[in-house]
């Protein structure tokens, strides 16, 4: 990812957590990217698609977190950031539309797919059926709208989960 760019995700996901997304303008991702506003429509044609390219880092990023853990630790870490996150919890509060728009994203949408893929990946990495993975996105995506659950309950959610070995109909 080239630097702009990057500066202008971090810029915005900071923004998204302190302002939330109707607050916030392109100009004002612009200025705390440290570029001109010019430069920013070069990379992005309108705010949601900043706010799209901020997701897919945020999913890349919270899915290079959890790579190498064992099933349960990487549900608890993925639940527990999903639900404490700064950007989250301000759209929760004071935009749940945005929020809803967030979880009702087509399955085409690039930050679905990535997160689809994340998912089962580490169910097949743990040896597990990978036809639960959108069991245990749904389960993931509910963490969006409240904080992350009880210790127990990641580790609950693995061991309930089929093995690849078993065939479900």
């Amino acid at each position: 990812m080239s630097r702009t760019r990057a500066a202008v995700l971090t810029a915005a996901a900071g923004l998204l957590a302190e302002q939330g997304s109707r607050r916030t303008s392109m100009a004002d991702i612009a200025a705390a990217a440290g570029i001109a506003k010019g430069t920013l429509y070069n990379h992005f044609r309108a705010k949601e698609d900043v706010w799209a390219a901020v997701l897919t880092a945020e999913i890349g990023a919270l899915a290079d977190a959890c790579a190498g853990l064992d099933l349960g630790d990487a549900l608890a870490l993925a639940a527990r950031r999903l639900g404490d996150h700064p950007a989250v919890r301000r759209l929760a509060a004071e935009e749940p539309g945005a929020l809803t728009a967030l979880l009702a994203a087509p399955a085409t949408a690039p930050a679905r797919q990535l997160a689809t893929e994340v998912v089962r990946r580490l169910l097949a990495d743990a040896g597990r059926d990978t036809r639960a993975t959108d069991l245990v996105l749904r389960w993931l995506e509910s963490h969006l709208a409240r904080p992350a659950p009880a210790a127990a309950t990641p580790a609950l959610l693995a061991a309930m989960l089929p093995s690849a070995t078993i065939v479900l109909d």
